[in-house]
């Protein structure tokens, strides 16, 4: 902390309102000049009162530009003097509030004709709260083309004395602008493939075919898209012209991440985007979600393809999260940041002398060639690791058995993880988000049954339980954790990931509780979040706080569209339970999201997932009988990639099963039932009936 905000003892000089808050992000702010409130209605009542303009900053702990921010003008007396004197100051933490960031970033971006992004700054009225003016982030002095933001303060508090009233017509063209973001009533059309298609060759027009992933630089990993690929390869696996390309473009962009700089090369774990083409430089942070999708779609490809390679990506970076991102009460930690002492980075790049002295003669020189460190600097003056060389071409060159190599490079690793451990750490956000903490659950999950590590379940399964002992209170979910408090409504993206999670948690290892749970939360979603008139949900539900708009979204950002996560776990619940309600509710999604999905199917990837499984419905094998031979059962049937196929071992003595699953009774020592679509086949009392039952699929 700046010594000027330090009284004499090293106390802090200043504190705001933003200590008390359950946000990582928002106490980083506690101690700033800067008068903060979090969002609420008592910083809402001081504007009002005092005819002030909101300044509104949003951003996250993680957000390297958000830190850049806080320390040049957050800290700074003089910039502090001006917010405090001229504006109401309300800090908001994304993460916390994906509700009120996503209005504002709409905002800023229908008032600027730019992009959105952290740190958000918003301006708005004080009685009503929206926004008349906005950006990103402004330097402390100007440069980069922007304004100055003390100059900008002064600017933007003069021009609302002076011109409130074109600024209130200005509102009313927003506002105007937020409604017609609302998709009519979706008139009648026939379901169909074209998406698909289009989505599919819009992928390949967008693919790097030299480094893998889609467009150029920033490079973002795009899981869902590389979990639409591996679908496609799958459908057409059996046919006379399957669809190989789909397979090489998730391959391939899933080898280069995981050779890449993108992905912590020591301890595991995937950073947020690549700042270059070859996924080589990273920005330094790790979030929760990325990690949880990814985690999915390497196991996936894993199975899909038998290559060692992809699990043991999926492996590694399952074993970072238990590591580091677990907490002893079960749920997962939201992110690491990008920054430590005040540096992007430098928790983990290298210095090459640092390298060579740590490691033997025999084991730099595999890891040397392995990783560029003979090659010039890659970020800084310093060494970002990145795979450079395979470990054969290694070998060939050191004239050594590939076996040797792999023992250098794996000695080598824990040299310098030691070394890297004793440095000042990345800062952690330890609050946990139901929404997040259902990606990791389902990430785990689908990695448990793909490398059969019985671990990863009950990582799984310990997230989960916290999740409904802490988050779930009176028949609603409650969005965020820390410090022993759980509070703020939970959004659509919360109910949707995690009924998806238990569901992909059922096929590992079957709690009939844990199925009523995710009945529950598809029961709140269509109570509180349907929108009755065009079909699909809202972002928040019916009794949440009023703001100036209830968004409802289809497209997929950082993290999978809530609409289409929300549509395929309803379209296997509905199947599953024989519950025509959540197929109907699940149409109604994809009705709702036709437009967008033919005119950017790319951008839709959610939707195209459940598209597909609504065109060919899910298979479900329930296997009854005894623990043993129907566990047998289920390993078996999950060495193959079967994406439309949803499996479920219920043990003969389990209870409080739903009646559809109730009905499926357990005969002999194991029984499989299939189903397809609406449509159950007569009971199947051997493995080799049920393989041969399965191929005809």
């Amino acid at each position: 902390m700046d010594t000027r905000h330090l009284n004499p003892d090293g106390s802090p000089k200043y504190t705001n309102r933003l200590l008390a808050e359950t946000s990582p992000y928002l106490r980083q702010h506690a101690h700033n000049p800067v008068d903060w409130y979090p969002w609420g209605k008592e910083a809402f009542a001081r504007a009002l009162a005092e005819a002030k303009p909101i300044h509104l900053s949003v951003g996250y702990a993680a957000c390297h530009w958000c830190h850049v921010l806080a320390a040049e003008s957050f800290e700074d007396e003089a910039t502090a003097q001006v917010l405090n004197e001229r504006y109401v100051n309300i800090k908001v933490d994304r993460e916390e509030r994906p509700d009120v960031d996503r209005i504002y970033q709409v905002a800023q971006q229908m008032l600027t004709q730019r992009s959105g992004g952290w740190p958000l700054t918003m301006f708005l009225t004080p009685d009503d709260r929206r926004p008349f003016f906005g950006g990103t982030y402004f330097p402390k002095e100007a440069r980069f083309g922007l304004p100055a933001f003390r100059d900008l303060l002064l600017r933007v508090a003069s021009y609302y004395r002076e011109h409130e009233a074109q600024l209130r017509q200005q509102n009313e063209a927003l506002m105007a602008a937020f409604a017609q973001l609302e998709p009519p009533p979706p008139e009648a059309a026939e379901l169909s493939d074209a998406p698909l298609r289009l989505g599919r060759q819009a992928l390949e027009r967008a693919f790097d075919a030299h480094y893998g992933g889609f467009g150029g630089a920033p490079k973002f990993p795009h899981p869902k898209s590389l979990e639409l690929l591996l679908r496609e390869w799958r459908a057409g696996a059996g046919s006379d012209t399957p669809d190989l390309h789909a397979l090489y473009m998730a391959g391939l962009t899933l080898r280069r991440m995981a050779d890449g700089g993108i992905n912590d090369q020591l301890a595991g774990g995937f950073c947020r985007y690549s700042v270059d083409d070859y996924w080589m430089i990273p920005h330094f942070e790790k979030m929760l979600y990325d990690n949880g999708s990814l985690l999915a779609v390497y196991a996936d490809t894993y199975v899909a393809t038998g290559d060692t390679f992809y699990g043991k990506a999926a492996a590694q970076t399952a074993d970072w999260v238990r590591r580091e991102m677990q907490s002893p009460e079960g749920g997962f930690y939201s992110s690491l940041d990008a920054d430590s002492e005040g540096h992007e980075g430098k928790f983990y790049v290298w210095d090459r002398d640092e390298v060579r002295s740590a490691l033997t003669a025999e084991e730099y020189a595999a890891f040397a060639p392995r990783f560029g460190l003979d090659r010039e600097p890659n970020f800084e003056d310093r060494w970002h690791l990145h795979v450079f060389r395979s470990v054969e071409d290694v070998a060939s060159t050191l004239e050594l058995p590939r076996e040797s190599v792999e023992s250098a490079l794996s000695s080598s690793r824990e040299k310098l993880l030691r070394i890297r451990e004793r440095r000042v750490r990345p800062g952690r956000d330890d609050k946990i988000l139901a929404s997040w903490n259902g990606l990791m659950i389902r990430g785990m999950a689908v990695a448990a049954r793909a490398l059969g590590r019985d671990e990863l379940a009950e990582s799984a399964g310990r997230a989960l339980d916290f999740v409904r002992q802490t988050l779930w209170r009176d028949g609603r979910l409650l969005a965020t954790y820390n410090d022993g408090r759980a509070h703020l409504n939970a959004y659509l993206d919360d109910y949707a990931f995690l009924a998806d999670a238990v569901l992909e948690l059922q096929q590992v290892r079957f709690r009939a509780a844990e199925l009523r749970f995710a009945g529950e939360l598809l029961e709140v979603l269509l109570r509180h979040y349907a929108d009755e008139r065009a079909g699909g949900f809202f972002f928040t539900s019916d009794d949440h706080e009023q703001l100036i708009h209830r968004p409802k979204s289809f497209g997929d950002d950082a993290t999978p569209a809530g609409n289409g996560v929300a549509a395929f776990a309803l379209q296997r619940m509905g199947y599953l339970l024989g519950e025509p309600r959540y197929l109907a509710a699940a149409e109604g999604v994809l009705r709702a999201g036709w437009a967008m999905m033919e005119k950017y199917p790319q951008g839709h990837t959610s939707l195209l997932i459940a598209l597909e499984e609504l065109l060919h419905p899910p298979e479900i094998v329930v296997l009854r009988g005894e623990r043993t031979a129907i566990e047998t059962w289920r390993r078996d049937l999950g060495r193959l990639y079967s994406p439309r196929r949803m499996v479920l071992a219920v043990p003969a003595d389990a209870t409080g099963l739903p009646a559809a699953v109730a009905e499926k009774v357990p005969r002999g020592e194991a029984v499989a039932y299939v189903c397809r679509g609406n449509v159950c086949g007569e009971p199947i009392g051997s493995f080799p009936e049920l393989t041969e039952a399965l191929r005809g699929e």
